[in-house]
């Protein structure tokens, strides 16, 4: 404690208290350096007397470890008097970090000299050197708590007795240094995945050991290996899982058979794309003696064969969802089971878990029944013989297909009038030849025969969620544990910046209501369909709504707009199918209620995963785009701007869809400033501006492979024997 010279109110005059304000002053900016001349200015100290005050309360705090002098006169707060919180790593490409604090509103940010070693990932200790005010608060990492266990992918570059490894991920701004012993195997130029083993103070560089060796860069299976590896996904299947999965026995006993409802004998087929090896769900239809009609949704029992806690039981849940490369399906349970037991392949007798409908003309359900089935498809068709059978009227199974398309439809306009929006995007496909080089870029087209899939996949998910879901009447306490898929309303901001973005190109959303703005978005995209903006406009209008999830905490789904929600038909690639058949089982059985906290544990893991999935099939895609226009450099296309930020103007290909950007430095004609709000940049000196959407003609200037990146110019001539812009527009 600071003792108080004996003064006055009168002599020390009308100043702040020295001992309050000077300690207030240390820890709002830490780091900072005072003077004892700054303080007595700070305190508004003017008498000697109060000077002299000021000079004793230094002291004071000095002694008592509060502060320390750092230089002749000058002085700091004490590290053990920071302010230290923790927090993970998010680092970038400059070595800086900023450090994700739980419950703090902005990030920390940590410049390179700062960091400590620390890497992208890690959890941290990290003492607040400056207090944020409007930007964001400053800080110096003091301690590594916990090192990520992440590992990277990069290019090996050999020395004599070493090695580095170039790193391509931006999160990690150093290359990583591995001895010899630790090459294992590993040569020049080779692709590689290394885990950094630590970082000692003696060294400039994280200290790693190659663990996996990919190939050559540019090689196909290397590049896609390397891709499933950065996101920190399998790429190969573990042989004892193999092994397991092929003691299970192919046969189903007359016992099994007796336990199920026969559908044997009702119609049924798959639609699936021409290329899929796995077929986990069918359709059956029959006309009912009153009229109406038994339909079918019938989907592999993967569970029968896959107990909880067994080996591939295991395995799936690590995983908890397929991944689709542009070139490959990395499945989640083995092949043994996904293209075989539980695929529903024609002229096989297969087990199901089925969800049964009466449905009348009208496609109103009537009743509905769920269970195990055993099921014989008669018929494989490929979405494009479904289709020519929807348009031709002729062909196999047509009565049946015809059927079931009329009810699809009517399923679907009610769908639409209760509030569903319909966002369809044309989704790039490549064409491969035999070593994965990408030949054509084409877009999947969506039809009817998708749609009939579609409509009967979401009338079983949401009516298994509602049998679970709903409360039943009489029955106290009925609320039962289960796996929801959600999807939460817009976030009101970024529908706020949605609507004056589209202003711009004439169209207007002046609902603020939920249901409404899902009729508004609907009609907003049957008004753009097939013009220049629609793609733009359909993927920010996407980006405003929030992410689909998996929970136990049901809030309904709203860009469907249904109030339950599950997936219980794809139980082959995605891990909470799983978790959704066995709760239907054990609930049609009569069972109690189970562990929320353990299926919402899962619920987390399996959204997480998604995302992964997801971000590494965007990852494969961007390869395979910048890999087809290697031959294209300084080559014309028209396009239109896609996205603006600081650094750039993202342009979108219009033939192809091929995103690039150009970069703001290469915009030689004038100093453009980025207009985040207007989604534009402007010239400083002639006012030429840059918005979104605009159409624009491009030369593409680089196809780099190693960052998966494609260099535009924009309204620009290029020398490439010079590398230099030669005319600019």
């Amino acid at each position: 404690m600071i003792k108080k010279k004996e003064t006055s109110k009168k002599a020390r005059g009308q100043y702040a208290d020295p001992a309050v304000l000077i300690t207030e002053l240390f820890r709002a900016l830490p780091d900072k350096r005072y003077s004892v001349k700054n303080l007595i200015a700070a305190t508004g100290a003017e008498t000697r007397e109060q000077k002299d005050y000021v000079r004793e309360v230094v002291h004071s705090l000095a002694r008592g470890g509060v502060i320390e002098q750092v230089s002749e006169g000058k002085y700091r707060l004490c590290a053990s008097q920071r302010e230290v919180v923790e927090g993970v790593v998010d680092m970038t490409s400059s070595g800086a970090l900023y450090v994700v604090v739980e419950g703090m509103d902005k990030d920390i940010f940590v410049d390179e000299s700062r960091a400590g070693h620390a890497l992208h990932g890690d959890r941290v200790k990290v003492a607040i050197t400056r207090k944020g005010g409007t930007g964001n608060p400053e800080g110096e990492v003091v301690g590594i708590v916990e090192r990520s266990p992440k590992r990277y992918v990069g290019v090996v570059e050999m020395s004599d007795n070493f090695a580095f490894v170039r790193i391509d991920n931006r999160k990690m701004a150093h290359d990583v240094f591995v001895p010899e012993r630790s090459l294992h195997g590993a040569k020049q130029g080779q692709k590689v995945l290394v885990r950094i083993v630590g970082w000692p103070d003696t060294m400039k560089s994280p200290e790693g050991e190659i663990v996996d060796v990919f190939g050559t860069p540019g090689d196909n299976n290397t590049e896609m290996h390397a891709i499933l590896a950065e996101y920190d996904l399998p790429y190969s299947y573990p042989e004892e899982v193999e092994r397991e999965a092929d003691k299970i026995p192919d046969d189903i006993t007359p016992e099994e058979i007796a336990a199920r409802r026969d559908m044997r004998q009702v119609p049924t087929f798959t639609i699936d794309p021409a290329d899929a090896k796995d077929f986990d769900d069918a359709l059956s239809i029959r006309r009912l003696p009153n009229g109406n009609f038994e339909v079918g949704v019938h989907i592999a029992d993967v569970t029968h064969y896959v107990k909880p806690g067994d080996m591939i039981d295991a395995e799936g849940q690590s995983r908890a969802t397929s991944v689709y490369l542009v070139d490959r399906t990395v499945p989640m349970l083995p092949e043994r089971l996904s293209n075989g037991l539980c695929s529903l392949r024609p002229h096989e007798e297969k087990l199901c878990f089925s969800a049964i409908f009466e449905l009348n003309e009208e496609a109103e359900v009537l009743q509905e029944w769920f269970g195990r089935t055993v099921i014989y498809s008669d018929r494989r068709f490929t979405y494009q013989e479904a289709q020519e059978v929807i348009e031709t009227g002729k062909g196999d199974m047509v009565e049946e297909i015809l059927q079931l398309n009329t009810l699809a439809q009517k399923l679907r306009s009610e769908r639409f009038r209760n509030g569903s929006i319909n966002f369809e995007r044309e989704e790039a496909k490549f064409e491969l030849d035999e070593h994965g080089k990408p030949l054509r870029v084409y877009f999947k087209e969506i039809k009817e025969s998708n749609q009939l899939i579609e409509e009967f996949m979401l009338l079983a998910n949401r009516k298994v969620a509602e049998f679970v879901g709903k409360k039943r009447k009489g029955v106290q306490n009925s609320e039962r544990t289960f796996v929801y898929r959600i999807h939460d309303k817009p976030n009101t901001d970024k529908m706020a910046q949605f609507r004056s973005f589209i202003v711009r190109f004439g169209y207007h959303m002046k609902a603020q209501s939920n249901k409404a703005v899902a009729k508004e978005i609907n009609k907003l995209m049957r008004a753009i369909h097939g013009k220049k903006e629609e793609n733009i406009i359909s993927t920010l209008a996407i980006r405003s709504m929030a992410k689909a999830t998996y929970s136990t905490d049901n809030i309904g789904h709203y860009g469907l707009a249904f109030d339950y929600y599950t997936h219980f038909t794809s139980p082959i690639r995605r891990y909470p199918d799983m978790m959704v058949h066995r709760l239907l089982a054990h609930y049609l059985a009569g069972g109690k209620s189970e562990d929320k906290e353990y299926y919402e544990r899962l619920c987390e893991h399996s959204s997480a995963m998604e995302v992964r999935a997801a971000d590494a099939e965007r990852a494969s895609i961007k390869y395979k785009m910048v890999e087809f226009m290697l031959d294209k450099v300084g080559q014309e296309f028209d396009g239109h701007i896609s996205g603006i930020t600081e650094w750039g103007i993202y342009v979108e290909l219009e033939e192809t869809k091929i995103e690039g950007m150009v970069a703001l430095r290469d915009m030689t004609d004038d100093f453009y400033l980025f207009d985040e709000e207007n989604y534009s940049v402007r010239g400083k000196d002639h006012g030429r501006t840059f918005t979104l959407g605009d159409e624009v003609r491009i030369r593409v200037l680089r196809a780099d492979l190693h960052r998966k990146q494609l260099d535009f110019l924009l309204g620009a001539s290029y020398d490439f024997d010079t590398k230099r812009i030669v005319r600019v527009k």
